[in-house]
């Protein structure tokens, strides 16, 4: 199979700032039994499956699932690195709905300040503009869980 062409201009960078600490932050994106409560694109979705082997070759696998009699859309990938705290860099690759989709690379770093945590996201490798644009939208509706789960 080539290798797909890739956009350089396809790369999504987001922030977001979250009203914690980075550490909390950190553990919001590693730890499964959070990774359940904000890891969703949408309102009505649930994350039933949340899997972390949270080491430098270990896997994680994640599960949305649209309200109603809808599948689970599922994405995988390996942890690259990992920097306790301070930033992720993993594979990611959809199993469902489309498991053809070429995989891309997210890192996620986590910058505190007084409490109040930036968390800086790129998203790439992606084949066309369009791939990307569909990702950013799953991850600011993923951001905005993020945000509600440590509102006060």
């Amino acid at each position: 199979m080539a290798n797909p062409t890739l956009d350089p201009a396809a790369i999504l960078k987001m922030n977001r700032t979250i009203r914690t600490t980075r550490e909390k932050a950190f553990q919001a994106w590693t730890d499964p039994g959070q990774l359940k409560r904000w890891f969703a694109v949408s309102e009505g979705f649930t994350t039933p499956i949340a899997e972390v082997n949270l080491q430098v070759g270990g896997r994680y696998r994640l599960g949305m699932k649209a309200p109603g009699d809808n599948p689970i859309l599922i994405v995988s990938g390996e942890y690259r690195e990992i920097k306790p705290h301070e930033k992720l860099v993993f594979t990611w690759r959809w199993e469902t709905p489309d498991p053809n989709e070429p995989e891309t690379l997210v890192t996620v770093e986590f910058f505190e300040q007084g409490g109040i945590t930036d968390v800086k996201l790129t998203h790439e490798l992606f084949t066309d503009a369009a791939s990307r644009d569909k990702h950013g939208e799953g991850w600011a509706g993923c951001f905005d869980h993020l945000e509600r789960l440590f509102e006060n």
